[in-house]
């Protein structure tokens, strides 16, 4: 199976299944606390940082899937004192390259251990739930701008799906993001000496991960006060001359964008494999920024030239928007 094949493959099974809409839930308060009070958290052995992992084996939740939880503490974490909070996606990649898929990882602990320990940023923990891989793109893909395609360019897919019998799930982002707002941001807040405020909480991931930063920050700009989106997935699904699905991105943000006076957002992008098709997009992302009112005391674009589209390669600049979201006063 080529390359060209397998970005075929994933963008028909992306898109299609998003045609087959999930409504958000509405859960009650009551049960949201009962399911809480179950969690059981282990400690992961190993060397993390000097610090402390965390794991949650199956978080409860009544929007999407139970899913392994991971919370990085720095070393010396004590409830004297309270720490900033950092919520990651793709949990399983960012610790321990031993049980990754590629055996990489973005060395979140080292990174963020160091920069604490050089008082570059105030200190902080790491919140990160892992994905489920056949559920991935269905969570990470912004519904809102989904459901403003046309609806004949989601029937389109839907067909094409169909035909080649391909198996398609249902859009699910918009409760993904209930989960971590919801219910593991309220277990957090309740567990860890953490604060609790937009000011000190913060959301990051790479790729689709980018993507559901992204939307994150702009459904909920009460909740969190930045964003690191890394080598963000404009296109989408398989990168195309068609920027019907990065046009449907960019008017939601330029509709949803949260002011500029209390939220920072810090984006990324390489110029190899994947990331090669994002340049296209830096002058739409800036201009679209400066038109709301950023600068670059709370906006970021960055170009890495050479840089694909790895952990390795987020690794390599993860302490770039770590200190622009983080940085000490």
């Amino acid at each position: 199976m080529t390359i060209k094949t397998i970005f075929i493959i994933f963008s028909v099974v992306l898109l299609s299944s998003c045609k087959s809409e999930i409504k958000t839930k509405e859960v009650s308060e009551a049960q949201i606390r009962k399911n809480l009070k179950t969690i059981k958290t282990d400690s992961v052995k190993g060397d993390f940082a000097g610090g402390t992992l965390l794991r949650i084996t199956d978080f409860p939740s009544e929007y999407i899937p139970p899913r392994k939880v991971d919370i990085w503490l720095p070393e010396n974490y004590s409830e004297e004192k309270k720490y900033a909070v950092l919520y990651m996606h793709d949990g399983q990649m960012l610790f321990d390259g031993n049980i990754t898929w590629n055996n990489q990882e973005w060395m979140v602990d080292e990174i963020s251990a160091k920069l604490m320990n050089d008082r570059i940023t105030k200190e902080f923990i790491v919140v990160a739930p892992y994905n489920i891989n056949k559920l991935r793109h269905s969570e990470y893909f912004p519904q809102k701008p989904f459901e403003s395609l046309p609806e004949r360019a989601q029937d389109s897919l839907f067909e094409m799906a169909k035909k080649d019998n391909f198996k398609f799930d249902t859009l699910n982002s918009d409760n993904y993001l209930n989960f971590l707002v919801k219910e593991l941001k309220q277990y957090i807040d309740g567990n860890f000496s953490v604060h609790t405020d937009r000011e000190n909480t913060y959301v990051a991931g790479s790729s689709m991960g980018g993507l559901i930063s992204m939307y994150a920050i702009c459904e909920y700009p009460n909740v969190f006060g930045g964003a690191a989106c890394l080598s963000t997935h404009w296109p989408g699904a398989h990168p195309s001359d068609n920027d019907l699905i990065p046009d449907a991105f960019f008017s939601y943000m330029e509709k949803e964008i949260p002011s500029p006076r209390n939220h920072k957002f810090y984006f990324d992008f390489g110029t190899e494999t994947l990331d090669k098709f994002y340049p296209k997009f830096e002058q739409r992302v800036n201009k679209l920024f400066r038109d709301k009112g950023y600068d670059n005391t709370n906006f970021r674009n960055l170009k890495f030239e050479g840089a694909d589209h790895s952990e390795i390669s987020w690794q390599k600049r993860l302490d770039i928007p770590l200190t622009f979201l983080l940085k000490t006063e």
